[in-house]
């Protein structure tokens, strides 16, 4: 006699799923805020929240947070990018490892947040009322250039969704 089974997993990535992304992405701008000043608690505040939603609802494609200099990403700058792990396993890495002691002289904290597909297909309305219930109004902006290169080396997990952490580096 025989027996064979076969086992499925599916997740459903929720509110919570997402608050916890965005919380790991909060303690990262804590971390950059305790060391170079900027951002102040209460845009940490609404960028977690801003974040919380465009995880929630699977509109976005990459968002970054640091400081530009003419145009340019600069070191301590740091891209999360999300993906869809597609029933693959992915870490969970714990957040930090923001270098001190950059030189940010002349430079101003900025954030730069690209939605997706998704977002694209939603009607002008939808459009429109998904971004009045945000905390942050962005307008159009062309995407800063960088200043060295970035390096992989974070990633976050929860729910069957990532967000791959970037960071820029000096040459």
């Amino acid at each position: 006699m025989s027996t064979s089974y076969t086992t499925s997993n599916t997740q459903t990535f929720t509110l919570t799923h997402a608050k916890y992304l965005a919380s790991k992405v909060a303690a990262d701008l804590k971390r950059i805020q305790r060391f170079y000043g900027s951002p102040s608690d209460i845009q940490i505040t609404a960028y977690e929240n801003e974040l919380t939603e465009y995880l929630k609802c699977g509109y976005l494609t990459e968002v970054s947070y640091g400081f530009k200099r003419n145009d340019n990403w600069i070191e301590p700058t740091v891209k999360y990018s999300a993906r869809d792990l597609a029933g693959m396993s992915s870490s969970d890495d714990d957040p930090g490892r923001i270098r001190p002691n950059a030189d940010i002289s002349n430079a101003s904290f900025y954030s730069y947040l690209v939605s997706n597909s998704a977002y694209d297909q939603l009607t002008e309305s939808e459009q429109s009322k998904f971004k009045d219930s945000l905390p942050i109004k962005r307008g159009g902006a062309p995407t800063p250039g960088i200043s060295g290169y970035t390096s992989s080396d974070k990633s976050y997990s929860s729910g069957g969704r990532a967000l791959d952490r970037s960071s820029v580096k000096n040459y």
